[in-house]
């Protein structure tokens, strides 16, 4: 069984620290002893992670915002002032949260999305912010001007990012395959769309002067255009987990980018304020957020809130999957047991599979507790319903990844679909996922990405959809 390599999960897992540039076998971490786990707690709701949310480093408030929970979708991106009091953050339904000086300028929380949201960006003088959408719609709120989107417009590969330009007169978007769509008074000055990459994009940053940006992959490959430096990249080191995002310095002479553990590298003349430890119980982090003035900034861990997943999806069409929904979100948390591979769903092995099984039985659906995520296919074959990749799940359906469900080598990994949106991504909740180490795995949250870039997105395709 592998886990998802994004940790968007992410958002995979996703998903989601040195400020230096480290040898690798500098940033080996100590392992920490798990908690023990309780027995029987796997029939009690977590409260998400310990301290989790906003983890901040150097110069900036290491707190999180009060958000009312359960939050209906997950914490999917952030943005902060420009004197980095506050930021905002957004969650993939559109729902704004602020926090410090970050004034609400409003939110999209009670309008149907056709895709979730995954980047924002802010006006100069903070009175504004953009949204963007999977699919490329933007939404402006406060003094933002809508200045264009790409919403309507079929994508090669999903948006993943964008950035404003100083004066707020425009912004650019970019999209997995590194195409950039440039609005207002943004240029375009180059994009990786023609070439064929090792990993996906995954974010941007614009210079000071708005004369150039760079991209950033999922293994740490910088490109710059325009008047953009390169200060180096990751791309040939072998990191633990994939780079989730990057922010540049105010003078546009350096950047920082963090890996969905929460190892931070900087480059150029960023400057380093801690890390995050590799430990078993390793905190998944979607984004890294500067405060503005090269003096600190917060790791976004979107698992650390609860969430309900209640929009935009309807109850599937199995009566119970409300109920596996509502089992597999109480048990969001880092690493459940102690011991390698142990876990309370099953005995100490790989236990994806038994995670999703224990979730089903929780809906009072009579499958055993399976092990080989290739037998949830099977059974479901049997006594359920088996759908192709290219179907549409229902909430609560049995994801399942790889080539088929043959053996350990085909059928790779299992997670439960939790929300499904119009334009067709998906929110998953798996076990045995990462980030962390081989055998001290979490429960986390995945997504949302789009069923058809599973393979760019989690670094294995999906090859069926399992029904109780």
């Amino acid at each position: 069984m592998h886990t998802p390599r994004s940790g968007r999960s992410a958002r995979l897992g996703l998903w989601r620290a040195v400020l230096v540039l480290l040898p690798l076998f500098s940033l080996a971490a100590t392992l920490a002893t798990p908690a023990s786990h309780p027995a029987g707690a796997a029939e009690v709701a977590h409260s998400g992670y310990p301290g989790g949310g906003m983890i901040g480093f150097g110069n900036v408030d290491d707190s999180a915002p009060d958000i009312p929970q359960p939050v209906n979708a997950p914490i999917s991106a952030g943005a902060a002032t420009k004197d980095g009091q506050g930021y905002w953050l957004v969650s993939a339904d559109g729902g704004v949260f602020t926090h410090g000086d970050a004034s609400f300028e409003g939110s999209l929380g009670d309008l149907p999305l056709q895709g979730p949201i995954v980047a924002m960006a802010a006006t100069p003088d903070g009175a504004g912010y953009w949204l963007v959408a999977l699919d490329g719609g933007v939404f402006a709120m406060g003094d933002a001007k809508f200045l264009g989107s790409m919403g309507g417009t079929r994508l090669n590969q999903p948006i993943v990012g964008m950035a404003a330009t100083p004066d707020g007169g425009g912004y650019w978007l970019v999209a997995a395959d590194g195409g950039i769509f440039a609005f207002g008074d943004a240029k375009f000055f180059g994009s990786t769309g023609a070439l064929k990459l090792n990993e996906p994009i995954v974010g941007m940053a614009a210079t000071p002067d708005g004369a150039g940006y760079w991209l950033v992959a999922a293994d740490g490959g910088i490109f710059s255009y325009g008047d953009a430096t390169f200060h180096g990249s990751l791309a040939k080191n072998d990191l633990p987990d994939p780079v989730v995002g990057m922010v540049a310095t105010p003078d546009g002479q350096g950047y920082t980018m963090s890996t969905a553990n929460g190892v931070v590298f900087a480059m150029g003349d960023a400057k380093s304020f801690g890390q995050l430890q590799l430990d078993p119980d390793a905190t998944p982090i979607s984004a890294i957020i500067a405060n503005g003035s090269n003096t600190g900034y917060w790791l976004l861990d979107p698992d650390a809130w609860t969430y309900s997943f209640t929009t935009p999806t309807p109850e599937g069409s199995f009566p119970g999957s409300s109920a596996i929904v509502a089992a597999v979100a109480s048990q969001v948390a880092p690493d459940p047991d102690t011991g390698s591979y142990c876990n309370p769903y099953g005995p100490c092995e790989e236990w994806c599979a038994l995670f999703a099984t224990w979730a089903w039985r929780q809906a009072g659906v009579n499958i055993p507790s399976y092990a080989f995520t290739g037998d949830v296919y099977n059974w479901a074959y049997y006594y359920g319903t088996v759908l192709p990749p290219t179907a549409t799940p229902d909430p609560g359906d049995a994801v399942l990844y790889g080539t088929g469900p043959e053996n350990t080598s085909t059928s790779e990994h299992v997670g439960i679909v939790t929300q499904v949106w119009p334009d067709g991504a998906i929110d998953t909740v798996d076990g045995d996922s990462g980030p962390g180490r081989d055998g001290w795995l979490s429960v986390t949250i995945n997504g949302p990405f789009l069923p058809v870039d599973s393979q760019s997105y989690n670094g294995m395709g999906i090859y069926a959809y399992a029904q109780p």
